[in-house]
């Protein structure tokens, strides 16, 4: 199977958590598959929320069947976050004298990705030809656009599917997917991030993703080795 394989990373990143925001507005902790998608789409040019759409956005309609895989730099999964104060100044921001907004945000402190792509359709085959020849249409960012994003180390590899059984997993991972034992981990990593869009409201649909050190003792999906690294699909 080919894979697009590539290394994002940024000095800063901001992928908001709408649920929160009476005083600060918080991050989630790793970018997550609709960030992905949104970034994809503005790489090959189309349209994102702010164009009017029937159901979903263009860049969701046309790249929501693309499996991704995510494996965060760091051994543990975790970056250091930091609130970040700003001023928004347009002047209909705020009904403060002056029109100034205060913004205080959580953004992410040097974020690190390896991402993988399952090149298996038109559109992947697609951005994996946008990917390898360095060729975007809009810029691509991290959450927001003054976080641009920097991609490097793009390569188109092949990969095998390998049993699971006392295995590490180094990519983030749905905790239905994957039953670990988790008698032998040093750590684990765990969070809710969006994986979809809901077609009534397009508000994220979350699951409960985790990373562990822990050996695999079944998985639901395949799982592919690339080098000496094992990940898993989404």
């Amino acid at each position: 199977m080919e894979i697009l394989k590539f290394r994002l990373k940024g000095k800063n990143a901001f992928f908001k958590v709408p649920e929160v925001n009476t005083y600060y507005y918080f991050t989630y902790g790793n970018i997550h598959k609709v960030a992905l998608l949104g970034m994809f789409g503005a790489i090959m040019g189309y349209q994102g929320y702010e164009h009017k759409y029937e159901r979903y956005p263009e860049f969701y309609e046309k790249l929501k069947d693309i499996q991704i895989s995510v494996m965060p730099e760091p051994k543990h999964g975790y970056f250091q976050k930091k609130i970040q104060f700003y001023n928004n100044t347009v002047g209909y921001a705020s009904q403060e004298m002056g029109g100034n907004l205060i913004v205080k945000e959580q953004w992410l402190e040097q974020p690190d990705w390896t991402v993988c792509v399952l090149i298996q359709d038109p559109e992947s085959e697609k951005l994996a030809d946008f990917m390898a020849n360095r060729r975007c249409i809009y810029t691509p960012y991290l959450g927001r656009n003054n976080h641009l994003a920097d991609i490097g180390e793009v390569e188109i590899v092949n990969a095998q599917t390998v049993a699971c059984e006392e295995k590490n997993l180094h990519s983030l991972v749905p905790e239905d997917v994957v039953e670990f034992d988790l008698d032998e981990m040093t750590f684990k990593y765990g969070e809710f991030l969006p994986v979809s869009l809901k077609k009534a409201t397009n508000l994220y649909d979350l699951k409960k993703f985790i990373l562990t050190d822990a050996e695999m003792v079944q998985c639901k999906k395949d799982v592919y080795q690339i080098g000496e690294k094992n990940i898993v699909f989404y």
